[in-house]
């Protein structure tokens, strides 16, 4: 097999990327920053992100719970990029690594944000694997828009759009 992905050994490299990205404070590449824009907060350049339910527009007895745990690194410009975790609609261990842009303040709501991410999904594979366009190896590229809205500073909920699928439902957290 070309690439085997183990779920535990995932989990322990986010972790290991995680202790290790604290200690660099750069895990983004300096590129993605925008030069002219200011940079975050120093507080508050982590998010955590954590979705329990995805909505699927057709129902399948095939589809199983999703849960995602994602960890995003922001930089200057309102740019970010991350790691997300996740058991698919199918049961199967998957990841996404990705870069992306945050719209803060939309349509004069200060609370009111859209973003959009893009990467590369890894982990539909087997008879699921034509379940998202342009899947070779179990890696597919992937683009994300999401709306959400700031419950404080520190808290937020988000819906994202899985292209013809469906909506992730998630709440994230600022550190």
């Amino acid at each position: 097999m070309f690439l085997k992905f183990n779920f535990t050994r995932a989990v322990a490299a986010l972790c290991l990327c995680f202790a290790c990205t604290l200690h660099a404070q750069q895990p983004c590449p300096e590129a993605l920053a925008q030069d002219s824009a200011s940079a975050p907060k120093q507080d508050k350049q982590w998010q955590l992100t954590l979705a329990p339910y995805a909505h699927h527009w057709s129902f399948s007895p095939a589809h199983r719970p999703v849960f995602l745990g994602a960890l995003e690194r922001h930089v200057a410009g309102e740019r970010f990029c991350g790691l997300a975790l996740f058991r698919n609609s199918f049961g199967q261990p998957a990841a996404y690594v990705y870069v992306g842009k945050q719209w803060n303040n939309l349509m004069g709501q200060p609370q009111l944000f859209a973003k959009v991410s893009a990467g590369l999904i890894y982990g539909y594979k087997g008879q699921y694997q034509d379940k998202i366009p342009f899947n070779d190896y179990g890696i597919a590229p992937a683009v994300i828009p999401s709306l959400g809205y700031a419950l404080t500073r520190d808290d937020s909920a988000q819906v994202m759009l899985l292209g013809t699928a469906g909506v992730l439902f998630s709440y994230g957290h600022s550190f």
